[in-house]
């Protein structure tokens, strides 16, 4: 592993996150979950390198990232596929996620889950959530489009406290 600064990232975000994907894992060595998630971005916000994600309160992962202050996003690399789509078609209320794609878990010095099988990783810090609210739409389209048959997701903006490539 391979600690570098978030400022050393040279990564397309647009298309690590919309095309490849990421996991996003939050809990213990006791008890954890792992999402797939395809919206999100990276930034500087508050004079601090941040990531922000947006998760639906419906999702088993929810409350692991609610419960948690650190959170991990594992970019995997595209031999890894079929282990995102299992991680985004299944709910870990239902299966072991981790167990059934045979990735491998690790723990950042913060003790947040990650897999070792990344390109890279981020560690990061919940600091602010705010819950979408429909009304709030400028562009009403994408309610309707995004939000007829499931809740409206919770943005979570966490600083990137860690990064590392393995």
């Amino acid at each position: 592993m391979r600690k570098i600064s978030p400022n050393e990232l040279k990564e397309n975000f647009f298309k690590k996150i919309g095309e490849q994907w990421m996991l996003i894992t939050a809990g213990s060595a006791d008890n954890m979950n792992t999402m797939t998630a395809s919206w999100g971005g990276i930034g500087y916000l508050w004079n601090r390198p941040v990531v922000y994600i947006f998760i639906r309160p419906e999702r088993y992962t929810f409350d692991f990232i609610n419960n948690n202050s650190h959170f991990s996003l594992t970019f995997l690399p595209e031999q890894y596929r079929e282990a995102l789509k299992v991680c985004g078609t299944k709910s870990g209320r239902d299966c072991d996620k981790i167990k059934e794609t045979g990735l491998t878990t690790a723990f950042t010095e913060h003790g947040t889950p990650y897999f070792t099988e990344a390109e890279f990783v981020l560690d990061c810090r919940k600091f602010y959530s705010v819950e979408i609210k429909d009304g709030e739409f400028v562009e009403k389209a994408s309610v309707d489009k995004w939000y007829k048959k499931e809740g409206i997701h919770t943005m979570f903006i966490a600083e990137i406290e860690s990064a590392f490539y393995l």
